[in-house]
């Protein structure tokens, strides 16, 4: 067995772009470059005027074509992060109580931020083992709490309005889905997300897109006098939305890469062509590993296996070993989900990453599993 620090991977057979993470995830060399030539314009600006507030309504009208809402729908921005909007939602959209599926450490973390508000009911909670998803259940809830794409595991799935739930809303985490995957916002009213994952941004920023349901539930929520801190008013976070501002300063940094890539997705054809291309990447991988002597991919389940964070199991190779030699020859953040704790690659597929670094990815994690496993 050759040791991991000995082990050098031809120059010819390395990826372009050796960043796979799954957020942070690759930012693309443009968007850094545009930034660098802009940044004097806006950064240290305040986010009241007229240039900032220009980005952020840039912001709104780029999401709003990319996911193709229909008139009604508000896109609202607030500051802190999907974890910071489960803290939101459990003040400003589930009313009494709320289902939640869960097969993560992601999903499971929002049902636990419900679970601990003392105003709410309990939650109810519908789980499955990692690696699989789990279906709603129509129950006697007011919202219905679902996950696009699980991070932790690399389970994707299809996003349905459940059967028979009458008034009650869907509120869906699409923090590493968001950009990457299809979706139709008849199946949803509120579709929420961070930046640092498809749309190659930094974290800290939390974008909901809203439907005219869930802007009646928030309206009347805070009709009721529920106090909630206002860092966490969702009713405040929609009124500065309107004005094209946060109700915080935010880092204009992170919403101009934001801006950056929403307007790259465009310019390359919008959600139908982003959704083809990680399609196309998540191909590359699956293919490669049933076809792998000691790679298997984790998702059994064909129809769930997420096309942007793929989780690749390995048997006789160390994936620590892995991550360790691919890292030191460039190849950065391959690392499985810690808290998983399976002997597992997690590949980021994002619409910034080339489906041919994919394919480079596969070539040099066999190159490296032959010497390792020698």
């Amino acid at each position: 067995m050759q040791p991991a620090t000995a082990i050098t991977i031809p120059a010819e057979m390395l990826p372009s772009d050796g960043r796979f993470g799954c957020g942070p995830s690759k930012v693309r060399d443009a968007q850094l470059d545009a930034l660098a030539e802009a940044g004097r314009r806006l950064m240290g600006t305040s986010h009241r005027q007229p240039p900032i507030k220009q980005l952020v309504g840039s912001v709104r009208a780029g999401i709003r074509e990319l996911f193709s809402l229909p008139d009604g729908w508000e896109v609202v921005l607030g500051n802190g992060g999907s974890t910071v909007f489960w803290d939101v939602a459990t003040f400003g959209l589930v009313e009494q109580r709320s289902q939640h599926l869960v097969f993560g450490e992601f999903s499971q973390k929002f049902a636990d931020a419900t679970a601990a508000a003392p105003h709410l009911g309990q939650p109810m909670v519908v789980s499955s083992e990692p690696g699989t998803h789990p279906a709603a259940i129509a129950a006697d809830v007011d919202t219905y709490c679902l996950t696009h794409n699980e991070t932790s595991t690399g389970v994707a799935m299809r996003l349905t309005r459940p059967a028979g739930i009458g008034d009650a809303l869907v509120i869906v985490d699409a923090t590493s889905a968001a950009g990457g995957l299809a979706w139709s916002p008849s199946e949803v009213d509120v579709y929420y997300f961070a930046p640092q994952k498809s749309f190659a941004s930094d974290g800290g920023l939390w974008i909901a897109c809203c439907s005219p349901r869930a802007i009646a539930r928030i309206e009347k929520i805070n009709s009721t006098g529920r106090w909630t801190p206002a860092s966490l008013d969702l009713k405040i976070a929609l009124d500065n939305s309107r004005a094209d501002q946060t109700y915080n300063t935010p880092a204009i940094a992170t919403i101009f890469l934001l801006d950056q890539q929403l307007q790259w997705m465009l310019a390359q054809g919008g959600l139908s062509w982003c959704a083809a291309r990680t399609a196309e990447s998540a191909s590359i991988i699956y293919n490669w590993a049933q076809q792998s002597a000691y790679a298997t991919p984790f998702v059994a389940n064909t129809a769930q296996r997420s096309h942007v964070v793929a989780t690749i199991d390995l048997d006789g190779v160390a994936a620590s070993d892995m991550s360790a030699v691919l890292r030191n020859n460039g190849i950065v953040d391959t690392d499985g989900y810690r808290k998983l704790g399976r002997n597992q690659l997690r590949v980021g597929m994002f619409p910034a990453v080339e489906p041919a670094d994919v394919a480079a990815l596969t070539r040099c994690v066999d190159y490296v599993a032959e010497r390792l496993r020698a």
